[in-house]
């Protein structure tokens, strides 16, 4: 329990969130207290289609790495990837201890492990336990998500409680049995909260977010119905979401086989930890799927967000190794599409269409719930919990405004509830709040191994090679002689097919004929001037004749 704080007028609080306000995904804040930083969350969001070739996005870390002597800890609500997929990345940076549940680091350990890393830093707690960590009394306070041991954090300091809920939702019958604490909320709301940043993510929907346990029937319905094969596609962290599976597959005594690497590192964590229930033999290895019945079979697989590279789109493809759907099978897309994957899943559903596989997904049956808040819960948490200042986070731009909103509706004042930016500096004292400053932040891409060496440009143009194609066009220079020797060549990739355009290409070939008569007969001397004159006419050339814009290469070769 937190220790009784008497309350210091001229001290402040500084809140700056680093990720997680004007988007889904990325989630991070920095709290200043007393000349230290805590740092709660360090996710990732994926890449909309602005970003070809880009892996994940991160945050900014600059103003971190800057005062990295200052950063007392990082705070883990919960093990999805928009908590915690960044956290490596961090921890490459900046050299601090991490402090979560048992299964959220046992998720991280995970990942520090893949990318060379030491875990002697991650530091197991349990909800309901507060630690003192320099002049702050952390406090993990449990919640319901869709992944175990989901917690929200309470900042105790001199100043008073700023309050992080997480994500979450109000389970009432919650798979692993375990409670969301409203009586320590409905405490800290009478004892007095200075601040809370709530979860805005479902603040669009009415009502109340249905129960995990609400989908366990359907789920039984269709593996009853299934006469072949059935594969499941979820997150590989929507823990709770698998436990349905294995009790379903039990319930209808079909074995498990599990596909994606990120679901197999996950679900053995968890079982390991004693967070997910399954027997002994239902989990099998997937080498061995050939040896049982197909309605024997159920495969669990990572791709519910049509991710290329995942193993239910590439199922739907027909180019994954061990696994091939057929007629006969089902499966079951138990997720919601993110904002901005929905092209990705449908075309998941139409490959798996073509191939005669009875597809399953949420606009069909209940087979996905969220695991976030709709608006009577908000109001719950914010009936219980009634902060002084309220910063609506986890949530694009409409969902914190739809959320301050609510708060508003509920009596508070408008001028004490925030609508942040990222790197806004909110300074709070006991009885005032008010943005002081920025600080760099944005976004980081990972391509591969590379982090943050893809910026705009490079973005541009990979998407104008993916919308326009390339032409390369090739001249020789004999510097001696002074002039261009043998004929000009060019070469399209992702442009035209060139022998459905040989008018096409005839006509550009036509341009370079000319352009070498010009600098050969010393009308264009400098080869840089060459470059120019090549890209520029060619350039012309093809918008003129099919209003597209290709990247233009030019090599000169020098003998």
């Amino acid at each position: 329990m937190a220790r009784y704080y008497k309350k210091k007028k001229n001290q402040t609080i500084k809140i700056i969130p680093l990720g997680g306000v004007g988007e889904i995904g990325k989630n991070m804040t920095a709290v200043e207290y007393n000349n230290q930083i805590f740092i709660i969350d360090a996710g990732t969001t994926f890449p909309d289609d602005s970003m070809p070739g880009v892996d994940i996005v991160i945050q900014d870390f600059t103003y971190l790495e800057e005062n990295k002597d200052r950063i007392k800890a990082l705070l883990i609500t919960h093990g999805h990837e928009d908590h915690i997929g960044a956290v490596p990345y961090l921890l490459k940076k900046i050299n601090t201890r991490v402090y979560s549940t048992r299964l959220t680091n046992g998720l991280i350990q995970g990942k520090l492990e893949e990318h060379g890393l030491p875990t002697n830093m991650l530091k197991n707690v349990s909800p309901g336990q507060t630690i003192r960590l320099g002049d702050v009394d952390v406090e993990f306070i449990s919640v319901n998500h869709s992944i175990p041991a989901a917690c929200a954090i309470a900042l105790h300091t001199e100043v008073g409680t700023i309050l992080f809920t997480g994500d979450f939702k109000v389970d009432y019958t919650p798979i692993d049995g375990v409670h969301m604490d409203l009586q320590r909320l409905g405490e800290l709301g009478r004892q007095g909260v200075l601040a809370m940043l709530s979860d805005s993510t479902n603040v669009e929907r009415s009502g109340y977010t249905m129960s995990e346990v609400s989908i366990r029937e359907t789920f039984k319905k269709v593996f009853s119905e299934a006469e072949g094969r059935i594969c499941v596609a979820t997150f590989a962290s929507n823990l709770h979401r698998v436990q349905q599976v294995f009790d379903a597959a039990e319930y209808h005594k079909k074995k498990i086989f599990i596909s994606g690497r990120s679901m197999v590192r996950n679900i053995g964590i968890a079982v390991e930890l004693g967070y997910l229930r399954v027997k002994k033999d239902t989990i099998q290895d997937i080498s061995k799927i050939n040896k049982f019945k197909d309605n024997e079979i159920v495969m669990l697989t990572t791709g519910s967000q049509g991710e290329q590279m995942a193993a239910l789109t590439r199922m739907a493809r027909g180019d994954h190794r061990q696994l091939k759907l057929e007629k006969g099978d089902t499966v079951i897309i138990s997720a919601s599409p993110i904002p901005g994957n929905e092209e990705s899943v449908s075309t998941v559903i139409n490959n798996l269409a073509k191939l005669g596989v009875k597809t399953v997904y949420s606009a069909l049956a209940d087979v996905h719930v969220s695991g976030h808040a709709s608006r009577e819960e908000l109001k719950l948490m914010l009936a219980l919990v009634r902060p002084k200042y309220f910063i609506p986070v986890h949530g694009e731009l409409r969902h914190q405004i739809m959320h301050k909103e609510l708060c508003v509706s509920m009596g508070a004042k408008e001028k004490d509830c925030f609508i942040l930016e990222l790197g806004d500096v909110l300074e709070l004292t006991n009885n005032s709040a008010k943005i002081v400053g920025k600080v760099p932040a944005g976004k980081v891409l990972v391509d591969g191994l590379g982090i943050g060496d893809v910026g705009n440009i490079v973005l541009k143009d990979r998407q104008k090679l993916s919308d326009d194609g390339i032409i390369t066009a090739s001249m020789v220079w004999d510097s001696k002689a002074k002039k261009i020797v043998g004929n000009p060549q060019i070469l399209s990739r992702g442009f035209v097919y060139v022998k459905d355009s040989q008018d096409l290409m005839d006509g550009a070939y036509k341009i370079l004929g000319k352009l070498k008569n010009e600098i050969n007969n010393k009308k264009i001397t400098d080869v840089a001037e060459m470059k120019r004159q090549v890209i520029d006419r060619l350039k012309s050339y093809t918008r003129k004749e099919l209003n597209r814009d290709p990247i233009i290469l030019i090599m000169i070769s020098e003998i």
